[in-house]
């Protein structure tokens, strides 16, 4: 029992340690970095990467849309005509980022979905009722690199690059059939009241083979205390606009906890998304 209690001391005093560091490193950055630290920014949001750092992020998210659009014949059934559809899915999902340098840093990302699309009630296709579909979902890498730091008079510049690859040629309802591709690019600005990240992308769709306006995003980022970061953003891709907000609690330098979900804006966008994870922070160097 005594063992078992001074390993429990030695625990708490080391992370006891740990956060007045961390603390301590904040006080000693510009405002402008106060709510993200440095790093290179990631696609998880208000999430930065810095140089020598794995992060590993294992997360759930659920998806529930009253009036997905589909059309029966991109599914295989025949009718080339919109409709729309009840939406369910369970994702389980699997992050990881490295920071190889100050300026730059590689993502990959993998899924396991299940699936359900219900059919319309006015679809006279012979689609079946229900359209049910598992397995691996999408499965990406991501190429991150900032041009230029922010200073007090300049937001910082960053491009990522982002491949989606051909793992699921046999689905229709899960995953990816063919080569996706997204160049992108960002600006971030700190004030003393919080930190905007502005970003667009062009997106590439092998299937279509046709270079099309990807997502757009505006996000905002405050460390309301030690604990507690916000996120809130606005998400678009095409006519599909979300509003996303995000609780991070950060119990440790090296823990953080992620909530947050999504609220479609149009109607074309999930109405519903809630997730929730884990982060780890590693330092490899």
């Amino acid at each position: 029992m005594v063992r078992v209690n001074r390993s429990l001391a030695a625990a708490l005093l080391a992370a006891a340690l740990l956060l007045p560091t961390e603390s301590a490193a904040q006080e000693e950055l510009p405002v402008y970095l106060k709510d993200r630290g440095t790093g290179v920014p990631s696609s998880m949001f208000g999430t930065y990467i810095r140089r020598g750092e794995l992060i590993i992020y294992p997360f759930y998210e659920y998806y529930h849309d009253s009036d997905m659009e589909y059309e029966p014949a991109e599914l295989g059934y025949g009718v080339a005509e919109d409709f729309r559809g009840k939406y369910r899915a369970h994702e389980f999902l699997l992050f990881f980022g490295l920071g190889i340098t100050d300026w730059l840093a590689v993502e990959l990302e993998g899924a396991v979905i299940d699936a359900t699309l219900t059919k319309a009630a006015d679809d006279p296709s012979d689609m079946p009722d229900e359209l049910s579909e598992s397995g691996l979902g999408d499965v990406e890498a991501q190429l991150r690199w900032r041009w230029f730091d922010e200073t007090f008079k300049r937001p910082e510049l960053f491009s990522f690059f982002e491949t989606v690859f051909p793992l699921q040629k046999d689905k229709v309802l899960i995953g990816t059939q063919d080569w996706e591709f997204k160049l992108g690019v960002g600006v971030i600005k700190g004030l003393s009241w919080g930190t905007f990240t502005l970003r667009t992308a062009a997106a590439y769709d092998r299937t279509e083979r046709k270079v099309e306006w990807g997502e757009y995003a505006l996000e905002y980022l405050k460390r309301v205390s030690r604990l507690v970061r916000i996120v809130a953003l606005v998400e678009g891709e095409e006519d599909e606009v979300e509003l996303i907000g995000e609780v991070q609690l950060h119990v440790s330098p090296r823990v953080f906890i992620k909530l947050n979900s999504g609220f479609g804006l149009t109607s074309k966008a999930t109405d519903f998304a809630p997730e929730v994870g884990v982060m780890f922070s590693l330092s490899l160097y």
